[in-house]
């Protein structure tokens, strides 16, 4: 008897040894191509390049601060004596913010929060919206207060700046900064209109608010914002001043395109939170974007500067590089109305983009042209997946990168915040929302996705100790939004995990595996590497 159990047990450790042998074995299986792995590195190697071009961004407009506030000038020739808000604030700084919190820590905690501290002190005017700043005069720029001229800014400085960071960092001083401001602005409604007092009669200014309260609605949870947001919703779909039969001029591009997704964004939302007031704004959206479809594009499905929605005429024949701004609006409404006709306006645009626009004059060669069109296209893309489009993005990201100057410098304008905004999105989308803390030049990450998770791949060119974050729902987690509809300056999603969910995280080289929950990778899962090592990891939810 005691030899027939000494010999089961021995059967039996035997069977456990060859399961652990085989589950080793099928371990270290690498599921991914010689192709693959070379196409993460590649996108480890564009991303290292385009944060270290952000960083010289940065150390090149801090080193043109004014010495005494430590702000940054409007320009660096024309206004460099002023700091302004729809400029300066709002183009340039934000982006010189989110370029430190992803590859600075300590600039991102002091210098970056200084300039904030003192830009709230030193330009808050009325309440909280800032005025023009003359460091000559160490004072406003100009004596009286122009009510409207400081609306302007505080629109600019919130939508185009403050969202962006927020729908990134989440709360944080600057969100607090944005949240104040707005109450402020809308306290101060000088418009009086048959459905309450609105900020202003620009048509940018107003599509601004209206992307920007779409998404603080959710955000705060708070009815005030919807309420604000209504206003302009009905002043311009329900009144006379609906854009396709009382607009002369219709702008497609920036500074008047805000309106057609402004509009959209509160129409998404009212599908969500009041159903009777979406049924009674959908004629009127449907007009918009249908007048847009058949007077306001080329043969390739881009959008001309300006038309006549009225007429059919072409004010303003050249191509907007804000093509994909409009097209967010459609591609939201088609997730509402399931339009099929609004889906394949975005398709059309984004499949001529590689055989029509290589190295195309958006805005007599400024980099921000190019800013704006990748920013618009890779959006879309994150919704498409249309390989073309990827494809042309690296083509013209090499075109956007030329410009810029050995002293990190792009065109010595504003508009240079928007060469790493549009930079910053494209790297993130090479490492699929991951990112290292703490970052340096010599350091590559990159990925693919891989079936339902992706390949990541790291590599350092001296030793390296520290944590990839992956990234999670920012748009449920921070705005609160019901759904990711896509939006003017966000970060898209591309890999996400989430809380409670576990993730095999599997070292394609070794074999090696571990469980590890959502939650601990977007804090940041550690690593250590020597110099000259290449980490590569399967990551996949279980």
């Amino acid at each position: 008897m005691q030899i027939i159990q000494w010999i089961v047990a021995v059967v039996i450790i035997s069977l456990a040894i060859m399961g652990c042998g085989q589950s080793g074995e099928s371990s270290k299986v690498v599921p991914a191509s010689e192709q693959e792995i070379q196409e993460a590195r590649r996108n480890a190697e564009q991303a290292r390049e385009g944060y270290i071009r952000c960083t010289r961004f940065v150390e090149g407009w801090l080193d043109r601060a004014d010495p005494e506030t430590g702000l940054i000038p409007r320009n660096l020739e024309a206004d460099s004596d002023i700091w302004n808000a729809k400029d300066a604030a709002a183009d340039n700084y934000p982006f010189m913010v989110l370029t430190a919190a992803l590859t600075d820590q300590a600039l991102f905690e002091g210098r970056m929060r200084e300039m904030l501290a003192t830009e709230t002190k030193l330009t808050s005017r009325v309440r909280a919206m800032p005025d023009t700043y003359s460091f000559s005069k160490k004072g406003f720029a100009n004596e009286e207060i122009n009510l409207e001229e400081i609306i302007f800014g505080t629109s600019e400085y919130i939508k185009d700046g403050l969202i962006p960071l927020t729908e990134w960092l989440g709360e944080s001083p600057w969100s607090v900064r944005m949240i104040s401001m707005l109450d402020d602005l809308w306290a101060h409604a000088p418009i009086e209109t048959a459905f309450g007092n609105i900020v202003s009669e620009n048509v940018e200014v107003n599509g601004e608010m209206l992307q920007t309260l779409s998404r603080i609605y959710w955000m705060q949870q708070d009815p005030k914002y919807l309420e604000w947001a209504l206003r302009l919703g009905d002043y311009y779909l329900l009144d006379e001043h609906h854009p396709s039969s009382d607009f002369e001029a219709l702008r497609l591009r920036d500074h008047g395109c805000e309106i057609v997704s402004g509009l959209c964004e509160l129409y998404v939302t009212l599908s969500f939170v009041d159903k009777e007031k979406e049924m009674t704004y959908q004629p009127h959206i449907h007009q918009l974007l249908d007048d847009i479809l058949e007077h306001g594009r080329n043969e390739h499905g881009l959008f001309y500067n300006i038309v006549n929605p009225q007429t059919g005429e072409i004010i303003n024949p050249g191509i907007a590089d804000n093509f994909g701004y409009t097209l967010n609006g459609f591609y939201s409404v088609y997730l509402i109305d399931s339009v099929t006709e609004y889906r394949e306006a975005a398709e059309l645009a984004l499949n001529s983009l590689n055989p029509h626009y290589r190295n195309f004059d958006w805005e007599r060669g400024s980099a921000d042209g190019y800013a704006d069109a990748i920013e618009g296209a890779l959006n879309l893309y994150n919704r498409l997946q249309i390989k073309s489009v990827a494809d042309w993005m690296d083509s013209e990201m090499q075109v956007m990168w030329s410009k810029q100057q050995e002293n990190g410098i792009i065109e010595g304008w504003h508009g240079d915040g928007n060469f790493a905004r549009t930079t910053i999105m494209y790297n993130l989308w090479k490492s699929q929302g991951a990112y290292a803390h703490p970052w340096h030049e010599n350091l590559r990450l990159g990925a693919i996705e891989k079936e339902d998770g992706i390949i990541l791949l790291l590599e350092s060119e001296e030793d390296w100790s520290g944590k990839i974050h992956l990234d999670y729902q920012r748009h449920k987690h921070i705005l609160h939004l019901p759904i990711d509809w896509p939006r003017i300056n966000q970060f898209p999603e591309w890999f996400t995990v989430k809380d409670g969910q576990f993730y095999d995280v599997i070292n394609l080289d070794s074999g090696d595996q571990e469980k590890v929950t959502g939650e601990a990778l977007k804090n940041g899962y550690p690593i250590d590497l020597e110099i000259g090592e290449v980490l590569t990891l399967l990551i996949k939810p279980q």
